[in-house]
């Protein structure tokens, strides 16, 4: 559904369901990660476009507990620099890190890798990663979270993704063994995630969210995409977005990328203020601009183009570069699609066949992803 400004501000933004009731006070910087126990704050720290270890260590030191990173993030590096970073800190933290492996073999070879980059003998949820379908979720792997569980390389079980909520949710929930879900979630996806989000929470399961600035609005400033910084960039819009993420109690912890000590500090700001009605007018201001831009990964496109193209990734891709200002990142997963689909050129087509429920311009978005990316 195409949630407009007018609906947005009517409809969501100062409703009860998302602003807190006059005179509530703040959410607490401290909640409990579902049924594992586990305190963290409810603005964690992604890892993911991080090269400055000093920006983790300070994170540290403003009381930040929940640290996130993953196999596949540079390739490898990140893990090892996020774990130089933390290793003094180790004991009072809570360390995550993911496998995108397909088998169980795989994802056992990935966990030991993981522990000898971060440089730790256990780690505290260990994600099965970017599942946008039921049948991804398979016993094998879930046979893996258990087998690290018994070895005591893992202390919880966790499971994200960016696509397919609908579907995958339920299945992640009725597994009974996942403890944690990592999900997409932000303004933009407020109608579709709201009872799906709380459905996680209600089951016992840790709810972590990610993608929460819905395209991050947060450009590097040596990104010179004048398009994309125009399109994209609204200031104060990624710390309303943070506190809007954070307004419900069942979302136990965010973890927007942070990429420096300037967005660090702005994040830190979320731990203070409550969301408010100035912070909702801002998001009702900046979802109009962001509307034909923004894919809410809805799933409704999944398997819908003619040529194949996984269009809500490769969207996502494309908010790397234009939202995040990490050329390098998108580039790199636009190279893990078939060569044949990196081959693709949407502008070939007379019309495209994908009309987005939520006004997303998706023939000219593919057509800048593979501009800019193939």
């Amino acid at each position: 559904m195409n949630l407009s400004r007018r609906g947005f501000l009517a409809a969501g933004a100062i409703s009860p369901a998302l602003l807190a009731a006059p005179g509530a006070p703040p959410p607490a910087p401290i909640r409990t990660l579902g049924r594992t126990g586990l305190k963290v704050t409810s603005v964690g720290f992604g890892c993911m476009v991080t090269s400055d270890p000093t920006v983790i260590e300070r994170a540290v030191d403003q009381g930040i507990t929940y640290f996130d990173t993953a196999r596949v993030y540079s390739g490898g590096n990140n893990e090892r620099m996020v774990g130089t970073a933390l290793k003094p800190h180790r004991q009072k933290l809570v360390i995550t890190s993911k496998t995108i492996a397909r088998d169980k073999e795989g994802a056992l070879r990935d966990i030991d890798t993981t522990l000898k980059e971060l440089g730790t003998d256990h780690i505290d949820i260990w994600y099965l990663h970017a599942k946008d379908r039921a049948d991804q979720i398979t016993p094998d792997l879930l046979e893996a979270q258990q087998i690290a569980k018994k070895q005591g390389k893992i202390r919880f079980a966790g499971l994200s993704l960016h696509n397919g909520h609908a579907e995958v949710i339920p299945a992640a929930i009725k597994t009974g063994s996942i403890d944690v879900i990592l999900t997409t979630y932000n303004f933009a996806m407020a109608q579709t995630m709201e009872p799906l989000v709380k459905s996680i929470s209600d089951a016992g399961i840790g709810v972590v969210a990610m993608k929460v600035m819905a395209g991050s609005m947060r450009l590097d400033r040596s990104y010179d995409y004048d398009r994309a910084k125009a399109a994209m960039a609204k200031p104060g819009a990624a710390l309303s977005a943070l506190k809007w993420a954070l307004r419900m109690p069942y979302i136990h912890t965010a973890i927007p990328s942070i990429k420096d000590n300037e967005q660090l500090e702005e994040n830190l700001k979320a731990l203070r203020e409550p969301y408010q009605s100035a912070d909702a007018k801002l998001l009702a201001a900046h979802l109009d601009r962001i509307t034909p831009l923004y894919c809410r990964m809805c799933g409704t496109c999944a398997g819908a183009c003619p040529q194949g193209l996984p269009v809500s990734d490769m969207l996502r891709y494309l908010t790397y570069a234009d939202g995040y200002g990490e050329f390098a990142l998108a580039r790199d997963n636009f190279q893990t699609m078939p060569a044949e689909l990196q081959q693709v050129r949407c502008e070939s087509c007379d019309h495209c066949t994908i009309q987005c429920p939520n006004g997303v311009r998706v023939r000219e978005r593919l057509i800048r992803t593979q501009e800019l990316l193939a």
